[in-house]
């Protein structure tokens, strides 16, 4: 007999049985019968009894106190996280209630506060990306870009997407995922081993071989070895020739000095919303930047789209959703993507970050993040068992370190016991570049923190 438990009345024995007669199933077992023997725990989970809270407290205390985290813990690690510093408004701003315990603005008389927030935030980010249509965030990077190239797909008909080999392994996992089940073949393009930047030689070939089945191709600039993509003015020419859309991936703080998407002609701009206001917090939760350049393709769109319009007395301005593509209320067969939520409080966040820094203040930031990362290179390059950069092409924040003598996941492994979390291995380009670990340094990383960093990586290299 199953102790029912008074916040879990389904535990009854009487309740279970009913509910496995209406499913037609025997047992609790039944319903798990797709997954396979092998992979079923064949005991019961490790949980302890219940103890008191000043107990489970300490053990938390315990088990945090084993994590190795920034400041005490250097961090050198980019990719689409990154360590910035963020002025103490940003939190004081989100932690007002009215805004930390909206979870969305469903009713806009009582939300006016959070929608001109994620209006504001989307104005912002348009202006940043060269963009005239920003939704009000997403989950994440990854699948920004997953989405993204579904939407390419379903605009132009097409099943073919093209993707600069030279886009984080992590994202590249999540748009194979997102591609696969709509059957849309994901086609890669090489990249050039000596300036780290897009083949456009190969790029061409690659758009002769797909001749008007090509959807889109998938550029990220900085790309995941940090080079600056210089080239990818032509790239977009060529694959508008084809008929074809450019979605480009981008860090928004690099924005802050180098060129926007729209000013090259990008159809589709996704990204990391981290980098505004956000700290590094295990992986998640992050915000996915989604624009696009054609109003047109608005409609198209994931997620959702935030509108101001005049009130019914025409005496003021008022706020609402004018887009929601995937809602609880939506058909399934009208909608355009499964992304059912967004990170409107880390949109939030972004938008008080990029209000705080001022135009100015964004471009003293890049500055102070191009200055620290050349420096960076300019001492690690002092190690003679190393090259870095390793490639030739210019980068901003992030760069590529080539080892001469070890191997890029033992030099990764090495440095965390040194301290220092530094050096992604870039395992999936051996075969291309050789043994090699990206780094990143940004505003927070003084002298000191540089001069460690060598050090460490001098007594593993």
């Amino acid at each position: 007999m199953v102790q029912a438990h008074p916040f879990l009345p389904n535990l009854e024995d009487e309740t279970i049985s009913k509910m496995l007669e209406q499913v037609d199933a025997s047992s609790t077992a039944d319903l798990f019968s797709d997954i396979p023997e092998a992979l079923r725990l064949k005991r019961k989970l490790a949980i302890p009894d219940g103890d008191g809270e000043a107990v489970v407290r300490r053990e938390l205390h315990k088990m945090l106190a084993k994590n190795k985290t920034p400041p005490e813990q250097l961090c050198f690690l980019g990719g689409g996280v990154y360590p910035h510093y963020i002025p103490a408004a940003v939190d004081s701003i989100l932690s007002r209630q009215e805004f930390y315990t909206a979870y969305t603005p469903y009713q806009p008389e009582i939300s006016q506060g959070m929608l001109q927030a994620l209006f504001e935030y989307q104005s912002m980010m348009c202006d940043l990306l060269g963009m005239q249509v920003c939704n009000s965030s997403m989950y994440d990077w990854a699948s920004a870009a997953g989405e993204a190239v579904r939407m390419a797909s379903r605009v132009k008909g097409r099943k073919t997407v093209l993707f600069a080999n030279s886009i984080g392994d992590g994202r590249l996992e999540v748009v194979r995922t997102y591609a696969e089940p709509m059957g849309v073949r994901l086609v890669p393009v090489a990249f050039e081993t000596r300036s780290g930047a897009l083949d456009l030689g190969a790029l061409k070939a690659r758009l002769a071989e797909g001749a008007g089945e090509v959807a889109a191709l998938y550029i990220e600039s900085p790309n995941v070895f940090g080079v600056i993509e210089e080239g990818i003015d032509e790239a977009v020419r060529m694959v508008h020739a084809a008929g074809g859309l450019v979605i480009v991936g981008v860090n928004p703080v690099t924005l802050s000095l180098l060129r926007d998407p729209g000013s090259y002609g990008a159809d589709v701009v996704v990204g990391e919303g981290q980098p505004l206001g956000t700290p590094m917090n295990f992986g998640g939760p992050h915000m996915g930047i989604f624009a696009v350049k054609d109003i047109g393709l608005a409609r198209s769109m994931p997620g959702r789209l935030i509108g101001i319009t005049t009130t019914k007395d025409g005496a003021g301005k008022a706020f609402c959703m004018v887009l929601q593509t995937r809602e609880q209320h939506i058909r399934r067969e009208a909608a355009t993507s499964n992304i059912c939520t967004n990170q409107a409080l880390l949109a939030l966040a972004a938008a008080a970050y990029m209000s705080l820094l001022g135009k100015n203040g964004f471009k003293k930031l890049g500055e102070v993040n191009v200055a620290n990362a050349h420096y960076a290179v300019e001492q690690v390059a002092s190690l003679k068992s190393v090259k870095a950069p390793l490639f030739d092409g210019a980068f901003f924040g992030e760069f590529t370190i080539g080892y001469n003598r070890r191997d890029a996941a033992w030099v990764f492994a090495e440095l965390a016991k040194r301290g220092v979390m530094a050096g992604y291995p870039l395992s999936r380009h051996a075969n291309q570049i050789g043994q090699a670990g990206a780094y990143c340094v940004t505003e927070v990383h003084a002298g000191e923190d540089i001069a460690r960093l060598v050090g460490a990586l001098g007594g593993v290299v």
